[in-house]
C-alpha cells in the first residue's frame, strides 16, 4: 500500500486551467540510414510491455479517497496496456517540432489511468525521430524520471528481446473504501501533531524560505527555533532572497513555448575548474548573464539580483527512498543570481559565492521546508485552496523569478529500439507561483542538453533566450582563458534543427 505524500499531492492540486504539473523530455533518436523505419508505435509498445515492470510510475494509477478526505493512494491499473499511452504523428516540416511539443505539454494528463503519455514524432531531418514523453510530477521527480528513462534504454543497439512482460512481485494495491475512510479518520486526528512538527521545522528554516526570508526578524525566529529544537542556533547565513519584479513573475496563461539546444559539457566543466565551480554553478552563471541581456533588451533590468529556485534531490539524504520509488524526494534551494552586475567576472564570482552559501545551508539543515509547507494544512483544505493560493501569491508576492534545474545523466550514448539517442531535452513546469520560465538541463554523452519552457505572456521569444545562454558560455570561456586544442574542438555549440 502506497499513499501519496503531501508534497506529491501538492503537484496534483496545483493544476488548473492554466497550469499543468507534469515533467517531460524530448529524445532525438537517430534510427540509422539502414533502417529508417525501425522505430514505430508498435516497437515502442512492445518495448514498454517488456520493461514496464522496471518502472512503477508507468503502471500505477491514482485511487482517490471518498470526498477527498485524505491523500490519494497508488494502485496497480488492472487494465494497464502501454498501447493506450503511446501516440504517433508526423510533422509537416522539421521546424514545427517545438510548436507540436509545446502544444502537447499544454494538455493535462487523464487521472483515470497511469499518469503518462509517449508521443512518437516523425518528419525530422536526416531520418531522425523525436519521442516526447511526459509523466505527472506527483509520480516522479528529476532523479526518478531519469531512472524511468534508463529502464527503457540500452547501452548498445541490441536486437529484439523476448516479449515476456514480468508482473511486479508484490502488486501495489489501495485499501477499500472502509479502509480509506478509517485511515482518513486517523490521519485527521493526528494531523495537528504532524502540522506542529512541520511548523517547527519550517520556522527553523524560515530564513531560507522564499518570501518568509525577507520578513523582519526571520533570521532571529529561525535561530530561536533551531535552539528550541536542540540544533545549533547559528546556521550558515544566506544572502538576501528579496524577489524583484520582472516580466518573468506573475500568473501564467495556459499556453507554452519551448526551445532546446545542446552546449559542450567539456567546456562548461573547464570553466568550472578554472573558477572552482560545479557544473550547476556554471549553469547558474550562464543564466545570470543570459537573463541580464534579455531584461536589458527590454529596458526592465532590476537593480536587485533575480532569485532562482533550484530543485535538489533528497534521495541520498537520510530517509530518502531508493531507486524505483514512486513520488518525490526533493527539496529546493533559493539562490540569487547576479543579474544586477554588469562586469562578467564579478557576476560569475557573485553567483558562485551565492551558490556556495546556499549549498552550505542545505548541507547543514534538514532542508525539508518544501515538504513541511505542504503538510501544514489538512488534505481537504489543501486540495481546494492550492491553485487559488498559487495564483494569488503569483500576483501579490512571487517567491522566485524562475526555476533552474540540472539533472545528471549518463556519460555514454544510449539506444532506444536500436536507434541511437543523440540528445535528450528535458522540460519542467511553469506555474503562477514560480513564474513564466523554467530552465532545465540534462547532461548526456558529453553535452549539456537544455530545455527552456515558457509562458508566452512572460517570454514570447524563448529561442532568443537560448541564444543568450550560448553567448554566455562563450563569454565565460573567454574569462577562463585559452582552451587546449581538444577543448576548443569540443567547444562548438550544436542546436539541432
Amino acid at each position: 500500500m502506497r499513499q501519496l505524500t503531501a508534497l506529491d499531492a501538492q503537484f496534483l492540486h496545483a493544476e488548473s486551467p492554466t497550469t499543468t504539473a507534469h515533467v517531460a523530455g524530448v529524445a532525438i533518436v537517430d534510427t540509422g540510414d539502414a533502417a529508417p523505419g525501425r522505430i514505430t508505435k508498435g516497437t515502442l509498445v512492445a518495448l514498454l510491455r517488456r520493461r514496464a515492470h522496471l518502472a512503477p510510475a508507468l503502471r500505477l494509477r491514482l485511487a482517490g479517497v471518498p470526498f477527498g478526505l485524505d491523500l490519494p493512494y497508488w494502485a496497480e491499473d488492472p487494465d494497464f496496456d502501454p498501447a493506450d499511452h503511446v501516440y504517433e504523428t508526423t510533422l509537416p516540416a522539421p521546424e514545427l517540432l517545438t510548436d507540436v511539443v509545446a502544444r502537447l505539454h499544454e494538455r493535462r494528463l487523464s487521472r483515470h489511468r497511469p499518469l503518462w503519455e509517449m508521443h512518437l514524432i516523425h518528419g525530422l531531418e536526416h531520418g531522425r525521430v523525436a519521442i516526447y514523453t511526459k509523466v505527472h510530477h506527483c509520480a516522479i521527480d528529476g532523479v526518478s524520471g531519469a531512472e524511468t528513462l534508463a529502464a527503457l534504454l540500452d547501452l548498445a543497439p541490441v536486437g529484439p528481446e523476448p516479449a515476456a512482460a514480468r508482473p511486479p512481485a508484490e502488486p501495489v494495491t489501495a485499501p477499500g473504501t472502509l479502509g480509506m475512510l478509517a485511515g482518513a479518520a486517523v490521519n485527521s486526528m493526528t494531523h495537528p501533531l504532524r502540522a506542529l512538527g512541520s511548523l517547527r521545522r519550517t520556522a527553523a528554516d524560515l530564513d531560507a524560505v522564499p518570501i518568509a526570508a525577507t520578513l523582519p526578524g526571520a533570521r532571529w525566529v529561525a535561530r530561536m527555533a533551531r535552539l528550541l529544537g536542540g540544533e545549533a542556533g547559528q546556521a550558515p547565513a544566506l544572502p538576501s532572497l528579496e524577489v524583484p519584479r520582472t516580466p518573468l513573475t506573475g500568473p501564467v496563461s495556459g499556453q507554452r513555448r519551448f526551445a532546446y539546444g545542446s552546449l559542450p559539457l567539456a567546456e562548461i566543466r573547464r570553466v568550472g575548474r578554472t573558477f572552482g565551480m560545479s557544473v550547476n554553478d556554471v549553469v547558474m552563471a550562464m543564466c545570470a548573464a543570459a537573463l541580464r541581456t534579455w531584461l536589458a533588451e527590454r529596458d526592465v533590468l532590476p537593480g536587485l539580483p533575480l532569485i532562482a529556485a533550484v530543485p535538489v534531490a533528497a534521495r541520498a539524504r537520510p530517509g530518502g527512498r531508493g531507486p524505483g520509488a514512486v513520488g518525490n524526494r526533493i527539496s529546493a534551494m533559493a539562490a540569487p543570481i547576479a543579474t544586477h552586475l554588469a562586469d562578467p567576472r564579478e557576476r560569475l564570482l557573485a553567483t558562485r559565492d551565492a551558490m556556495r552559501a546556499a549549498k552550505r545551508r542545505f548541507a547543514s539543515s534538514p532542508a525539508t521546508w518544501l515538504s513541511d509547507l505542504s503538510t501544514l494544512l489538512p488534505p481537504p483544505v489543501t486540495a481546494l485552496a492550492t491553485a487559488s493560493v498559487f495564483r494569488l501569491a503569483g500576483l501579490a508576492c512571487p517567491p522566485v523569478n524562475l526555476i533552474v534545474s540540472n539533472v545528471p545523466g549518463p556519460r555514454l550514448p544510449l539506444y532506444l529500439c536500436g536507434g541511437k539517442v543523440v540528445a535528450y531535452y528535458p522540460m519542467s513546469v511553469v506555474t503562477d507561483l514560480s513564474g513564466g520560465l523554467s530552465v532545465t538541463c540534462f547532461s548526456y554523452a558529453g553535452s549539456l542538453d537544455f530545455g527552456l519552457l515558457a509562458c508566452p505572456r512572460h517570454v514570447d521569444d524563448v529561442w532568443r533566450l537560448f541564444g543568450h545562454l550560448r553567448a554566455a558560455l562563450e563569454e565565460l570561456s573567454a574569462l577562463a582563458g585559452p582552451a587546449p586544442e581538444r577543448a576548443e574542438e569540443a567547444a562548438k555549440v550544436t542546436v539541432p534543427a
